[in-house]
């Protein structure tokens, strides 16, 4: 019984010998190295100069083409509007009409004024016609021939200034009648029928405005123009032939205007409260689509820049020394690069400085990208070029 209970003993004895050399052995074995995170996948470009298009972006204003103020030449009561306020006119419709009776009478009469002048002339011409010949034989007196001859000379003046009244008279009555002198677009009545009418100061009636074709009016200031001129100076940029810029025009609600324009003026001369300088376009405007007084985007296009680096603006990141973009270099890692910008152009940036030919720009995944990191690289496509802001050539 004794032997049997010292044989247990003895095997639990080896089997806790056992555990224990099991643990021992266990504690010494090292821990399995965990593999590193593979080099984060990022989108790149490669740098290529390119022409890249370049529009000059404004705010304008419409303008009528003429715009014209409707006076009355003529004192009187005013009878009738012709005309729908604010309605478009054509040239020689009728718009007022002033009281024509005091008109009408004045002149009958001018015209009995001329008859009873020419009448006066007629008896003078008589006169002498008849002294000459006495005058000849010395049975008048010279005194008697030259009081006859002035005084037809003073019958023929008082004929022609009495022909000229009755004209006057005449015109004044054309003048109550008072018409479009342009085709336009009309403003509301200054004078309602009824009131008195008064040729002068207070002789405005209402305006036309012409908006077939119309003006945009528009400014940029005088500091983009000097940089335009060092771009051009460095041949950075090129601006069409003999200037002639191809005019876009956007209105309000962000739609394009179906008419293009040219530029039709450009001041020389720099404001001196605004420092601005002042241009002009005109537009077709045979729908009458645009009215005066809208604020509109004009795009002057037709510049562009040769041989431009650009790159997607999601591409550029700000730091504290600036902006920056990583670009990755021959042995796959990314490195930092500062950058100077210029005009943005579409989906894409200008870039000014601090980018070469050939570099490799990242545009997705900068997020997980560290400075001297492995990167792998997949392809990425460039923005869409699109209008740049500037000013035109002065």
């Amino acid at each position: 019984m004794e032997e049997g209970k010292q044989a247990v003993r003895a095997r639990l004895a080896i089997l806790g010998h056992g555990l224990g050399l099991i643990a021992v052995l266990t504690g010494c074995q090292k821990p399995a190295e965990q593999a590193p995170p593979p080099p984060p996948e990022v989108s790149v470009v490669t740098v290529q100069p390119r022409s890249v298009p370049v529009d000059f972006d404004f705010v304008g204003q419409t303008e009528g083409s003429r715009e014209v103020e409707i006076r009355t030449r003529v004192t009187g009561i005013l009878l009738k509007r012709s005309y729908t306020e604010g309605a478009l006119v054509k040239q020689g419709a009728q718009l007022f009409l002033i009281d024509p009776a005091p008109f009408q009478t004045a002149g009958e009469e001018m015209r009995g004024v001329v008859a009873q002048a020419e009448a006066a002339l007629a008896k003078a011409q008589r006169d002498v016609a008849r002294l000459k010949p006495l005058f000849a034989e010395n049975a008048v007196s010279r005194k008697d021939l030259d009081d006859a001859t002035s005084a037809e000379q003073s019958a023929r003046a008082a004929q022609i200034s009495a022909r000229a009244q009755l004209k006057k008279a005449q015109l004044d009555l054309g003048y109550t009648r008072v018409d479009a002198p342009i085709s336009g677009l009309t403003s509301r009545a200054a004078k309602s029928e009824g009131s008195l009418v008064i040729a002068g100061a207070d002789s405005l009636l209402t305006k036309i405005s012409q908006i077939d074709p119309i003006y945009v009016n528009f400014s940029y200031a005088d500091n983009d123009l000097l940089q335009l001129r060092k771009e051009i100076a460095a041949g950075q940029t090129v601006l069409p032939k003999d200037n002639q810029f191809d005019v876009e025009l956007r209105l309000a609600d962000g739609s394009v205007f179906g008419e293009r324009g040219k530029l039709n003026f450009n001041d020389q001369r720099v404001s001196a409260e605004t420092g601005t300088i002042q241009a002009r376009a005109q537009f077709p405007n045979p729908k009458a689509q645009l009215f005066p007084g809208q604020f509109v985007r004009v795009y002057l296009k037709g510049t562009v820049r040769p041989d431009a680096i650009v790159v997607p603006q999601r591409a550029v990141l700000q730091g504290q020394k600036g902006q920056f973009v990583f670009v990755v270099g021959k042995e796959g890692k990314a490195e930092v690069r500062t950058i100077g910008t210029g005009d943005t152009i579409g989906e894409d940036i200008l870039i000014t400085s601090g980018l070469a030919a050939g570099d490799r720009v990242v545009v997705d995944g900068a997020i997980r990208v560290q400075p001297g990191s492995p990167v792998r690289l997949a392809a990425a496509t460039p923005g869409k070029a699109a209008p740049a802001p500037g000013v035109p050539e002065h």
